[in-house]
């Protein structure tokens, strides 16, 4: 069992202006690039949409979405949309069977992002076509055989979705105005608020609980035992110790440091690594919605670059790379350069950042200086490629 990717919510009181702060790294082989891509606001005249592995019907018109899409597949690991949608996706393994091929789990975080204008919407498209199609496929290029089904964040300015599934099953869990960080395990007990029709009599009739108690997703579907309390030296048990002990002063600067928390390994090295990672500050006016993506691997030692999605995006095409490590690509730039010079290239990228979330908070409250936050994120880009260019001649 591969264990990956942490992601993170702040709502309301519990971050300091009362926005929403997420965050998610994103654990996959070593070598799988992730890239950055944008897809505008699209009307569609064809029937049908080729996902990863199966075709569904298309809807007639799909929002504008930034994604973080390793290389192989349609799918997402990370997002967002125009309407300030976020969501991101985690491994879980339960007592439900692998299925055949159909949607991944990160198609189904793509078609939430490009089908639903607000957290619960994006929820709704999933749950949908979850029950519809179901899950499965292989969910590596390097070895089709590893597979798994999934739990999501979805958030937005108001609110935030943990939902979670076990084959075609899926429950949900609203949060409020509270903090919440998802792993790679079941983490739905006795508190939620939606399900699947029929969920409680399925987990019943296949002896996966007993209907005298209060239903507990977690220990229903999960293998071997569940714990009240993830260990404090699991990724999850770090990730809400930070999240408790910073609650009400969370700001994207926390989060940012959070995804390079290295105490058991949510910061991951290894085999499997943080291959890219994303913070975003979700505003309800939707202009003021910053994100902030590495498009390179290992947050400890890349720089998150702003983008305002209501700026007319343009991702520079270095952003797209394969496992051709092409130096005019910014993720294999990234790797050969940190390879060369790691202590001195991460310093220069840190210092990068400070600079660009330095300007990005003289933006932040004016709703009227589009052109200068997009001017922003166009300087991030070709600074960082400018830096990576005069250190690999």
């Amino acid at each position: 069992m591969v264990l990956s990717c942490d992601t993170f919510v702040a709502v309301g009181s519990a971050t300091v202006d009362k926005s929403t702060i997420f965050g998610k790294n994103s654990d996959r082989p070593y070598r799988e690039v992730q890239n950055l891509i944008h897809v505008p606001h699209l009307e569609h005249s064809e029937d049908m949409l080729k996902c990863t592995y199966i075709e569904i019907p298309q809807v007639p018109e799909t929002l504008e979405v930034l994604l973080c899409q390793p290389y192989w597949m349609w799918g997402a690991e990370m997002g967002a949309n125009e309407f300030g949608v976020v969501i991101g996706n985690e491994a879980v393994y339960s007592k439900e069977p692998d299925g055949p091929p159909a949607l991944l789990g990160m198609d189904l975080l793509r078609l939430g992002l490009e089908r639903g204008k607000s957290a619960k919407a994006a929820l709704d498209v999933i749950a949908g076509l979850l029950e519809e199609f179901g899950q499965g496929g292989g969910c590596s290029a390097d070895d089709p055989s590893w597979s798994y089904h999934n739990s999501f964040l979805i958030a937005d300015a108001k609110e935030a979705w943990v939902f979670e599934t076990a084959g075609k099953w899926w429950i949900a869990e609203k949060i409020v105005d509270d903090i919440r960080n998802i792993s790679n395990d079941l983490s739905i007990r006795t508190k939620y608020d939606l399900t699947a029709e029929g969920l409680v009599d399925y987990a019943v009739e296949k002896g996966y609980w007993r209907s005298s108690r209060p239903f507990d997703f977690a220990k229903a579907f999960s293998w071997g035992n569940v714990s009240d309390e993830p260990s404090p030296f699991s990724r999850e048990g770090r990730g809400r110790y930070l999240l408790r002990t910073n609650k009400g002063s969370i700001t994207p600067e926390l989060m940012l440091k959070i995804l390079r928390d290295h105490d058991d390994g949510i910061c991951m090295h290894g085999g499997f690594r943080s291959t890219a990672s994303m913070v975003s500050r979700i505003d309800s006016k939707r202009e003021l919605t910053v994100h902030w993506f590495t498009g390179t691997p290992n947050p400890c030692r890349s720089f998150f670059k702003p983008i305002f999605m209501s700026s007319n995006i343009e991702i520079p095409k270095q952003f797209t790379a394969t496992l051709d490590p092409n130096p005019q690509t910014l993720w294999w730039a990234h790797e050969l350069v940190l390879q060369k010079k790691s202590k001195q290239a991460t310093g220069a990228l840190s210092n990068l950042e400070k600079k660009f979330l330095k300007l990005m908070k003289e933006l932040i409250n004016f709703p009227e200086r589009e052109a200068q936050r997009k001017s922003l994120s166009l300087d991030a880009f070709n600074e960082e490629w400018a830096f990576y260019q005069k250190e690999l001649q």
